[in-house]
């Protein structure tokens, strides 16, 4: 079994936190079911305007909306572009030709584009 990047929800834009919530960050829904991430389901968010990393788990939240909770909203600002990043377990065999989900967003986090595919850089 291999840990394989299972979905990606490519440069969101994170629109509060709050520190005074349990835990999580809350993703809109529709976000979530493009990406095939379950409430509850652990992630792991990357901070690109400061190059922070956690993992947590993800609640659903109304259209739009990316909020960092609890803890990790000392490592975010209102504002920034992260990553949020789903794995899951996959057979050796399956794993050479695996592809994950991928959803790119805009500066309100609506949906532009969605792949199987992280196409290689051309240098």
């Amino acid at each position: 079994m291999r840990i394989m990047l299972k979905s990606k929800i490519h440069r969101a834009h994170v629109t509060e936190t709050n520190i005074n919530y349990e835990g999580s960050i809350t993703v809109d829904k529709k976000l979530m079911e493009e990406a095939d991430i379950l409430p509850y389901e652990q992630v792991q968010v990357l901070d690109i305007s400061n190059g922070a990393r956690f993992t947590t788990y993800a609640i659903e939240g109304e259209c739009g909306e990316i909020c960092i909770n609890g803890a990790a909203a000392r490592l975010v600002t209102k504002e920034d572009t992260v990553i949020i990043l789903s794995y899951c377990h996959v057979d050796d065999s399956e794993a050479r030709n695996y592809a994950p989900k991928l959803v790119y967003v805009d500066a309100q986090n609506a949906i532009t584009e969605t792949k199987r595919a992280v196409e290689a850089l051309l240098l």
